[in-house]
């Protein structure tokens, strides 16, 4: 598993700032945040709390694949924890996954709890929507300034 991923590509790109924006405002005492892309490279909100969960790459890569046949949210017990998982995208990216991690809760515990791990799904699709556009609005913006800047360069 690529905890650090390659910054060349733009859904890449887009989970870091996922990531940033979201980890920076999550509890610490909390669930643990993952998002993983298509390419298996994972950020986890705590990865040192991550890596004690010892939860393998193969499970990891199998709820994805749930995913990936239209099954969602997928809730599933790995070790003394539960996850629940559904697709990351925005409306031009398909980020991959992003899954809370629920450390002592068992399947049944989190069922309780879906509509709350539901929402927090729901949150970070948002904030990935958000960031989408805002890179989107920026680029435009220099993009415009370029143009208006070019013909002011030509002229001297």
């Amino acid at each position: 598993m690529n905890t650090f991923g390659s910054p060349f590509s733009t859904g890449c790109f887009l989970n870091e700032q996922i990531a940033r924006h979201i980890f920076d405002i999550l509890p610490e005492t909390g669930p643990i945040l993952l998002i993983m892309d298509k390419s298996s490279n994972c950020w986890p909100s705590d990865s040192e709390k991550f890596s004690h969960l010892n939860i393998s790459e193969s499970l990891l890569k199998e709820v994805c694949a749930k995913i990936d046949d239209g099954t969602e949210p997928i809730i599933t017990q790995a070790n003394e924890c539960s996850i629940v998982a559904s697709q990351l995208s925005t409306e031009r990216t398909d980020c991959g996954y992003v899954m809370v991690v629920l450390p002592q809760y068992s399947p049944e515990s989190a069922l309780v709890n879906i509509d709350l791990v539901e929402i927090l799904l729901n949150q970070v699709s948002l904030i990935a929507r958000l960031i989408e556009k805002n890179n989107q609005l920026y680029e435009l913006q220099m993009k415009r300034l370029n143009t208006h800047a070019q013909p002011a360069a030509s002229s001297n």
